[in-house]
C-alpha cells in the first residue's frame, strides 16, 4: 500500500450532553486562566520541590551568619524557623523524607533534612529526630549520600574534607572547553564550588554540633561509587588533593580569577547564576569566599535573588529552585488559542511580554554555534546566558495565537527563533534543553556527577515538542531537519510503543509530545508508531479513565502507575488526540475525567510531582501545570486537531 500523510485527529464523539460539559469546562478554565494573567502580560505559577531546598537554606545562613554565641541565633532566625516547621511538616511516619510526593523515604533528602534541623538547634532526642537518625541510618547513612550533601557538610566541619570530591578551579585553565561538554546547570554549580573549595574556608557549626550519629557503623567512608571508570577518577580525585597543597599559588589564582571572571559574567542580565538553585546558592557561597565584603553590589545582588525564591505566605512557606514564567506564559497562551475564548488583548499582551524577552546576545550554547544569531527564549524572567530550546519552541507554538500589537516586529522575531532552533539541533537528530551534542558519556563517572545530570543529552520530549513548532511554522516532511527528527523519535520509540520522557513524568510525558511531533511533520513513514504510542498510551489509562504515573519509573525504568492526575491525563489526551483517537472510548473516558475531576472555579487539584528536574534524584510541581495542560486537551479534543 503506499504511503499517505497522517490525518488530522477527529472530535471527541459528538454527543449533545458531551459537547456541552466540555465547552462548559472550557469556559470555566479559560476565565480562570485569564484571570491569573499579570497586567504585564505573563503568567508564572508557583514551581515547588522537596524539603531538599529549606534544608539547604538554613545551611546557607550558616554560611552567611557564623555562629557568635550559643545558640546560634542568626538575624535570618524568624525564617529559619519556618524552615524547621516545614521541614518537620514534611518528616514521613517512618521517620524520613521523601523527593516525591507518596514517595519512600531517600537518604540524602532526610540526611539534609536532619542536619538542618539539627543546625537550627533542634534537639536530636525528640521524637522526631530519633525517628529520623534511625530510618537515615537503615538507608546507609552519611555514608550513602551523594557528593553534594557530603561537599556541603565538609563546608562546616560534619563530614571530612578528604572523604569529598575535589572540585578543581583549574578547569576553567584547560583546552578544549571541557567545561562546555558539561550541561549548563552543572556547569553553574562546579564553578562556583570550585571557588568556595579552592579558598578554602570553612563555617563552624553551632557549639558542640556533630553529625556523629549518622554514620553507619561498620560502613567504610569513601568517595562513592566504585565501578568501572568511577575508579580511575577517585585515583585523579587522589592527585587532585595532593594538587591542592602544592600546586605553584600563581597558577590557582590564575584558576580562581578565570572562575571569578565566568561567574560575574553569568551574572548579568539574569537573575542568578544560571538563574536556578542551588547554583544562585553556591554563587553567594563564592563571592563571600573571594572576600567580597556585605555591601559589595554583585553580593547583595546575589542575595536577593536568592531571596525571590521564598514563598513565604500564611499558608505555604517554601523554596523555589527557580521561577518559571516564560514556560507558563508560553503554555498558558497556547492553551488559551486553542480554546478559542480568550479576549484578543489577553493573548496580545502574552506576545507583547514574549517578544520583549526575546534573548539577543550569545549564551554558553555559542561555544558550539558560534556563527548562530542569538535567539531564543529562558524559562525564568531573565537569563540570557541560557536560552531554553524546550521553551523556545513552546514560545513559537503560543504565537500560532499570539498575535503582538506590533505585527513585523513578532515576524522578524519568529525568524530569528527558527533559524536558532534549526541551528541547535544535534547531530543525533534530536534536541536537548540547553547545548548541542552534550553527550560525553564518560563524564558521567566523575566523582561529582552521581547527581544524574552531568550531561544535557536529546531527548524524545524536547524533540517531539520543536518538531511541532517547526510544523506550525511551515517546517514538514522534506526539510531535511524534520526527517533527521523524524528518524531520531523512531529509532527511540521502546518495543512497547512508548517514548521516555525527561523533562515531565515520564513515558505518558514523552510519548504525548513524540506523537503531537511526528504527526505534526506529515511524514508518511510515521504511521506504525503512531499507532504503537497510542495502543500504549491506551494501556496505561486508570479504570477511573484518568492516568497517572509515578516517578519511581525513572529508577525501575518502566512505566509505574500512580493515581490519576490532570496534567497526566491531559497529556494522554494530547496523545491521543494527535494521533487521531480522540473519538475513542478511552479518549471519552478521559476526557469525563477531566470533567468531573474541575472545581466549580475551573480549576483542578494535583497532589503529585508531575515534572522532573533530575531523573530519580529532583522532581518539580508546576501548580500551573494542572490548569492549563486540561484546558489544552478538552480544546484539542473538541477541535478535533493536534
Amino acid at each position: 500500500m503506499e504511503a499517505r500523510p497522517f490525518e488530522p485527529a477527529a472530535a471527541i464523539r459528538p454527543t449533545e450532553d458531551s459537547t456541552t460539559a466540555v465547552d462548559r469546562a472550557i469556559r470555566a478554565a479559560t476565565k480562570m486562566l485569564a484571570d491569573r494573567q499579570h497586567r504585564d502580560g505573563y503568567w508564572c505559577g508557583d514551581l515547588t520541590a522537596d524539603s531538599t531546598l529549606e534544608s539547604d537554606y538554613v545551611l546557607l545562613q550558616l554560611w552567611l551568619h557564623p555562629p557568635e554565641g550559643n545558640p546560634w541565633n542568626p538575624p535570618t532566625r524568624g525564617r529559619i524557623d519556618r524552615c524547621c516547621r516545614a521541614i518537620l511538616d514534611r518528616q514521613l511516619p517512618d521517620g524520613g523524607w521523601n523527593i516525591y510526593p507518596d514517595g519512600p523515604s531517600e537518604v540524602n533528602a532526610s540526611a539534609k533534612a536532619y542536619s538542618a534541623l539539627r543546625i537550627a538547634g533542634i534537639e536530636a532526642s525528640i521524637p522526631e529526630m530519633q525517628r529520623a537518625r534511625t530510618r537515615i541510618l537503615e538507608l546507609g547513612g552519611l555514608q550513602a549520600c551523594n557528593s553534594y550533601v557530603r561537599i556541603n557538610l565538609s563546608l562546616f566541619g560534619l563530614y571530612p574534607r578528604r572523604r569529598v570530591p575535589t572540585v578543581p578551579p583549574e578547569i576553567m585553565l584547560l583546552p578544549g572547553d571541557l567545561l562546555y561538554e558539561m550541561s549548563s546547570w552543572t556547569r553553574a554549580i562546579v564553578v562556583p564550588l570550585s571557588i568556595v573549595q579552592a579558598a578554602g574556608k570553612q563555617r563552624p557549626a553551632p557549639e558542640g554540633l556533630n553529625l556523629d550519629e549518622l554514620l553507619a557503623p561498620g560502613k567504610r567512608l569513601s568517595l562513592g561509587r566504585r565501578d568501572g571508570l568511577a575508579i580511575l577518577f577517585h585515583h585523579l580525585d587522589r592527585l587532585l588533593k595532593i594538587w591542592e597543597r602544592t600546586a605553584p599559588r600563581d597558577i590557582r589564582a590564575a584558576a580562581i580569577r578565570e572562575a571569578e571572571h565566568w561567574v560575574v559574567d553569568r551574572t548579568r542580565n539574569s537573575e542568578g547564576l544560571g538563574a536556578i538553585y542551588p547554583a544562585m546558592m553556591y554563587q553567594i557561597m563564592a563571592f563571600d569566599s573571594l572576600g567580597y565584603p556585605a555591601d559589595h553590589p554583585d553580593l547583595i545582588e546575589a542575595i536577593r535573588h536568592f531571596e525571590n525564591l521564598v514563598l513565604d505566605r500564611e499558608d505555604r512557606f517554601c523554596i523555589q529552585p527557580c521561577l518559571s514564567p516564560l514556560w507558563d506564559t508560553a503554555i498558558a497562551a497556547f492553551a488559551l488559542g486553542e480554546a478559542g475564548l480568550a479576549a484578543p488583548s489577553t493573548l496580545t499582551r502574552a506576545a507583547d511580554w514574549l517578544i520583549r524577552k526575546e534573548v539577543r546576545r550569545r549564551g554558553d550554547w555559542s561555544v558550539k554555534r558560534p556563527k548562530l544569531e542569538p535567539s531564543g527564549w529562558a524559562f525564568e524572567f531573565a537569563n540570557e546566558h541560557y536560552p531554553d530550546i524546550d521553551d523556545t519552541a513552546m514560545v513559537l507554538l503560543a504565537f500560532r495565537h499570539a498575535r503582538a500589537s506590533d505585527g513585523a516586529a513578532q515576524q522578524r522575531c519568529t525568524q530569528r527563533a527558527l533559524k536558532w532552533l534549526l541551528g541547535m539541533q544535534s547531530r543525533d537528530g534530536g534536541w536537548a534543553a540547553f547545548d548541542v551534542d552534550n553527550n560525553w558519556t564518560i563524564l558521567n563517572k566523575v566523582p561529582f556527577a552521581d547527581h544524574n545530570a552531568m550531561l544535557d543529552p536529546t531527548c524524545p520530549d524536547i524533540t517531539g515538542r520543536v518538531l511541532d513548532a517547526l510544523a506550525h511554522h511551515g517546517y514538514t516532511h522534506g526539510h531535511t531537519a524534520v526527517d533527521s527528527a523524524v528518524r531520531y523519535l523512531l529509532k527511540h520509540q521502546s518495543p512497547e510503543g512508548c517514548w521516555y520522557g525527561r523533562w515531565g513524568v515520564n513515558y505518558v510525558y514523552g510519548t504525548f509530545l513524540a506523537l503531537r511531533g511526528l504527526c505534526a511533520s506529515g511524514h508518511p513513514g510515521v504511521h506504525a508508531a503512531v499507532k504503537r504510542g497510542a495502543e500504549w498510551l491506551r494501556s496505561a489509562q486508570n479504570a477511573d479513565g484518568g492516568w497517572g504515573e509515578s516517578c519511581e519509573g525513572y529508577q525501575a525504568k518502566h512505566f509505574v502507575a500512580a493515581p490519576s492526575t490532570p496534567s497526566q491525563t491531559a497529556w494522554a489526551l494530547l496523545g491521543l488526540s494527535a494521533a487521531g483517537d480522540a473519538a475513542s472510548d478511552g479518549a471519552s473516558r478521559g476526557v469525563r475525567y477531566l470533567l468531573d475531576s474541575q472545581l466549580p472555579d475551573g480549576t483542578w487539584d494535583e497532589h503529585l510531582a508531575t515534572g522532573t528536574g533530575f531523573p530519580g534524584v529532583f522532581f518539580l510541581s508546576y501548580h500551573l501545570y494542572r490548569q492549563y495542560f486540561p484546558l489544552l486537551a478538552l480544546a484539542s479534543c473538541r477541535n478535533g486537531n493536534s
